[in-house]
């Protein structure tokens, strides 16, 4: 910036896989995950994810983040499973922690999170919209969203748990968890998953909206409320991370895991 010029009121940091812009006028910055094909959450993704949330949290220029997705019909596709194949137990400890210090940092976040879903959401990409304050979605039948682990043969966590039922309720999360349902756009909004449906060309503008609504409150007051309302979720993933991710490594390391993994990837690289 040279000398004598006010600062310019947007700043921009991007790095490979997430692009953000800060509007220091209105303290809100946009997160864009741009990681093509479908934005998956390896590990990389998940350390930049964490380190932009830092920066972020760090400015006292910032007030709210809106997270979307710069790949057209793709949210995020959840846990690159490539990072979660064949790899080590150092590896899988390393990834683990990752996934858990992401979510740690979003659903503890102090400023308003706005999750503007652009496209389908399955798995790891579901958590990340859930672990907002609000959810917007693109109103197209063709996009979903839901934790569909056992799809795959896999487990849900017992913290993606508890932020589905949080969102959702006991009985839609226990049914949708237990089927590994993925809701199409309007199914999602009747169960209550996401808060409202908009044309995709009106998304951006739609979470602006809503979030000068969230902004219009004492900052103070609105999070504290926050953390009354979610601390005992995030509490209990810190007080058992070691074992969490002790369980998840064993978990992973199975072979009749590995062999539903490699079968998964398979039909993957068919469907291409």
């Amino acid at each position: 910036q040279p000398p004598g010029l006010p600062l310019a009121p947007c700043r921009s940091f991007s790095n490979n896989k997430i692009q953000v812009e800060l509007d220091e006028s209105s303290g809100v910055a946009v997160m864009k995950f741009k990681s093509p094909p479908v934005n998956s959450l390896s590990l990389e993704f998940l350390t930049e994810f964490s380190i932009s949330l830092e920066k972020l949290e760090n400015n006292r220029a910032c007030r709210g983040v809106i997270i979307t997705s710069a790949v057209p019909k793709i949210f995020s596709s959840g846990l690159d499973i490539t990072e979660m194949s064949g790899k080590s137990v150092e590896h899988y400890t390393e990834f683990w922690r990752a996934v858990q210090e992401m979510w740690l940092r979003l659903y503890g976040s102090s400023m308003v999170t706005v999750a503007a879903v652009n496209g389908s959401s399955p798995a790891g990409g579901c958590l990340i919209a859930l672990s907002c304050d609000y959810r917007i979605m693109a109103e197209n039948p063709k996009f979903s969203i839901g934790l569909n682990e056992a799809q795959l043969g896999i487990v849900a966590p017992f913290w993606f748990k508890d932020t589905f039922v949080n969102v959702v309720g006991h009985r839609t999360a226990e049914r949708s968890l237990q089927l590994g349902s993925l809701h199409p756009a309007p199914e999602a909004h009747e169960l209550g998953l996401v808060d409202e449906l908009v044309p995709e060309e009106k998304l951006l503008e739609k979470a602006a909206a809503v979030m000068a609504q969230w902004l219009a409150l004492p900052d103070h007051a609105r999070q504290l409320t926050k953390t009354m309302m979610r601390k005992a979720v995030l509490d209990r993933l810190i007080a058992h991370r070691e074992e969490d991710i002790k369980n998840f490594v064993t978990f992973i390391s199975k072979e009749s895991i590995q062999k539903a993994l490699r079968k998964y990837m398979e039909m993957l690289k068919k469907r291409k």
